[in-house]
């Protein structure tokens, strides 16, 4: 090497370093597969290494650069991309059997926008099936390991690439979020993930097939890394408007300065018990705001448990159609049932067209409600989930298990139901040696404010060590 290579950890230094040619893309990718070698088969993170493929582009980027040409803005940056979002040589298995050889005829946008701007794919992140629970774990490809504690679980659906992210195997996760599938398994492996505005960020081609109206209002692609520019960089390349999304949008731009600069704790949650380790982080996390210029004032999240309410059996009714095994031809793995079972006996889905009218007509009250309130405090302060991470399979067990999971994630499936952004980042190690965390939340394509209420925030809080299992 020409050069020591810089710690796998923030995309924005190893693009720096490539492109001044510092060190070779080369020999980043190299040093990732190394590390992927070395610790995957530890948390069973990554279900597909493009070991050859990677090299290959590593070898274009710097062949690029030779030439004088600039590869773009993620040179070299080695990135894992979800079992859910096309990679055209890759299968889309969504985590399931029944789609273990569906593989795409090209990139999804996303991917194409990463790749462009010099980004290596170097590996696939596990999932659920379909997304579907808040854990990581699937018949085709087994279950994701926490790597700071196996007891507790990764969260999900974006768990793998979570994981990938938190061990240094990639710099950059690619996942997705409908009920807190990017910021629970953030928060639950220490990194910064970001839920975009609802339209922001491209999500699937439509391709004739239906598309469930709660996949289209409440699932958005977004990234995960270690740092809150690093986010915000790959927000800038993978953004826009794109044909093959009719609910992608060319996002106005919302700057900071043009809004307050107050934060809203929310710290009631209906009378439901918030861990006491998850109040510290979010102490931490307003004192940090305090400390950089912020005012901070507690608030009520409006129409909190309604909301949550209207997400779950929205979301459940839908997945009780697009899921059915006669559709699928197949059944789902044996968690994923066993989740979809336990979830809608506890959500009752909506058994007529008028009750699932109705539930989406008072969305707009709600949001209304939400819009007013992130007039006068732009960002929202609290948890990602009210419970320090639970143990695997947490989600599963019955009706009760299921009241629980959700309970715990209000705050973060509302974001969802309201189409807001939201950023999920670390605030320090826990007493069980487990990260703590919380989530800013955003009015409508007001990203911009959160990574700058997220970088007071991360310059303030203590630091995550390194893993010990790794160290």
């Amino acid at each position: 090497m020409s050069q020591p290579l810089l710690p796998p950890d923030s995309v924005a230094a190893i693009a720096a370093a490539v492109r001044a040619r510092e060190v070779t893309a080369q020999e980043v990718v190299e040093e990732h597969l190394a590390r992927i070698a070395r610790v995957d088969p530890g948390v069973n993170a990554l279900t597909v290494v493009f070991s050859d493929r990677a090299r290959t582009a590593a070898a274009e980027v710097d062949a690029a650069l030779a030439a004088g040409r600039d590869p773009g803005s993620l040179s070299g940056v080695p990135i894992s991309v979800k079992e859910n979002i096309d990679l055209a040589w890759s299968a889309s298995t969504n985590g399931w059997r029944g789609l273990a050889d569906a593989q795409p005829a090209r990139d999804a946008t996303i991917v194409r926008r990463l790749r462009d701007a010099g980004a290596v794919p170097v590996a696939r992140g596990n999932m659920p099936d379909f997304g579907m629970r808040w854990d990581t774990d699937n018949d085709l490809f087994g279950r994701t390991r926490n790597p700071w504690n196996p007891g507790r679980s990764v969260g999900g659906s974006s768990g793998g690439d979570a994981v990938a992210v938190t061990t240094g195997m990639s710099a950059l996760g690619l996942g997705n979020d409908f009920g807190g599938s990017l910021r629970l398994p953030a928060y639950a492996t220490g990194v910064v993930g970001l839920r975009p505005s609802q339209g922001r960020v491209p999500r699937a081609a439509v391709q004739g097939q239906p598309v469930a109206l709660t996949l289209q209002q409440f699932s958005v692609n977004g990234p995960m890394a270690r740092y809150v520019d690093d986010v915000a960089l790959a927000l800038r390349v993978i953004q826009g408007w794109d044909a093959d999304d009719p609910v992608s949008v060319a996002a106005p731009a919302v700057r900071p300065d043009e809004l307050p600069r107050r934060v809203g704790v929310v710290r009631d949650f209906a009378g439901l018990a918030v861990d006491p380790e998850v109040a510290g982080g979010i102490d931490r996390a307003a004192a940090s705001l305090m400390r950089a210029g912020w005012e901070v004032v507690d608030v009520a999240a409006p129409l909190l448990e309604e909301a949550a309410v209207l997400w779950r059996r929205l979301s459940c009714t839908d997945m009780l159609i697009s899921l059915d095994p006669a559709a699928l031809g197949q059944p789902l793995g044996r968690s994923a049932t066993a989740f979809l079972r336990d979830s809608t006996a506890a959500a009752r889905p909506y058994a007529s067209a008028r009750e699932y009218a109705e539930a989406w007509a008072r969305r707009a009250v709600i949001a209304a409600e939400w819009r007013r309130l992130l007039v006068d405090v732009p960002v929202i302060l609290g948890p990602v989930s009210i419970s320090r991470m639970r143990e695997p399979d947490y989600d599963l067990g019955g009706k009760e298990a299921a009241d629980r999971a959700w309970r715990d994630l209000w705050l973060t499936v509302v974001v969802n139901f309201l189409g807001l952004p939201a950023l999920a980042l670390p605030t320090g190690l826990g007493g069980d040696g487990t990260p703590t965390g919380v989530q800013l939340i955003g009015p409508a394509f007001g990203e911009e404010v959160l990574f700058e209420a997220g970088r007071a925030v991360e310059a303030a809080v203590p630091r995550l060590p390194p893993i010990p299992a790794l160290v």
